[in-house]
């Protein structure tokens, strides 16, 4: 094969399997950035590849991919000064009824926050199997090759994988009243209602947040009530937005400083799930929306 790349027929099916090849790598890595390299270097190894060897182009492409990813995840394992445990999965922000075109896509491919923490927590041959499988419906025997191990092993990486994801909190309600709640909780914030707050959030709900010196996790309603309390007297403005489809919110203090950004996930009317992100560095990384006039 010269190299000039794949003929024009192998790269126009290419083009037809980019959107889910770059799906499944988004699952896998929590990174829109890697999920594109990860596509493109495919790419690269498709071009190198005499296309007569290929029977099902689709699955050649899968496998490819899904083997970068298993590389991806676990050279981060094995970086002391990214700590896995701690690792911000890519947010996805878009203005709340008022995303544009191309933000309407990046949501649509997004995943539901508290699930990309839970898929971060698996080991890398069970995300794959669990992604490739739950999410994908490819079969566990071609699964099995990718990582190199028995169908009815990968079926049981599969399984273990479940049973972590199986508890994270999945919203029912429609996006309207999700997004009530939010705004039910920043109103009691600002008002300094405790109590209110304490109704608004669920006697387990788990928060997260993400500041320059690692990752904070506080459990427990009364516990999440009141540092979020204190935080909001120092918000002049906010802005609603949706971070990865789920109802949040962007703050600016004093002086037009952006404060962070926020994510909620709702289930039954309240708040389960509480992700802020005040690192400075993460979020100029997010292309955030300008602050309201």
């Amino acid at each position: 094969m010269t190299g000039s790349g794949p003929h024009e027929a192998t790269a126009e099916a290419f083009e037809q399997q980019r959107e889910r090849l770059a799906a499944v790598a988004y699952r896998m890595l929590g990174s829109r950035a890697d999920a594109e390299d990860a596509v493109q270097e495919a790419w690269i190894r498709l071009a190198r590849q005499d296309e007569a060897s290929i029977d099902n182009l689709a699955g050649w492409l899968t496998t490819v991919v899904g083997r970068v990813c298993i590389d991806v995840l676990r050279s981060r394992k094995t970086r002391p000064e990214l700590s896995y445990e701690d690792r911000l999965p890519e947010l996805v922000v878009a203005v709340d009824g008022g995303a544009e075109p191309e933000d309407d896509a990046m949501l649509a491919e997004s995943v539901g926050l508290a699930l990309l923490v839970v898929l971060d927590s698996l080991t890398p041959n069970e995300r794959l199997a669990f992604v490739l499988h739950d999410m994908f419906a490819v079969p566990f025997a071609e699964i099995g090759e990718i990582i190199g191990r028995s169908t009815d092993a990968t079926k049981m990486l599969a399984s273990r994988a479940r049973r972590k994801v199986q508890g994270t909190p999945q919203p029912q309600e429609e996006p309207r009243r999700q997004r009530a709640v939010v705004d039910a909780f920043l109103a009691a914030a600002r008002n300094g209602d405790f109590e209110g707050l304490v109704t608004l959030l669920d006697p387990n709900v788990t928060w997260r947040t993400y500041h320059p010196k690692g990752v904070l996790t506080t459990v427990g309603a009364a516990e999440v009530a009141e540092p979020v309390l204190r935080g909001a007297r120092s918000m002049t403005s906010v802005l609603p937005v949706l971070v990865n489809g789920e109802p949040g919110f962007v703050a600016w203090g004093a002086n037009g400083k952006l404060l962070g950004v926020a994510a909620c996930t709702v289930v039954e009317g309240r708040i389960v799930e509480l992700l802020t992100v005040s690192d400075r560095k993460r979020l100029d990384a997010m292309g955030l929306p300008p602050r309201p006039e």
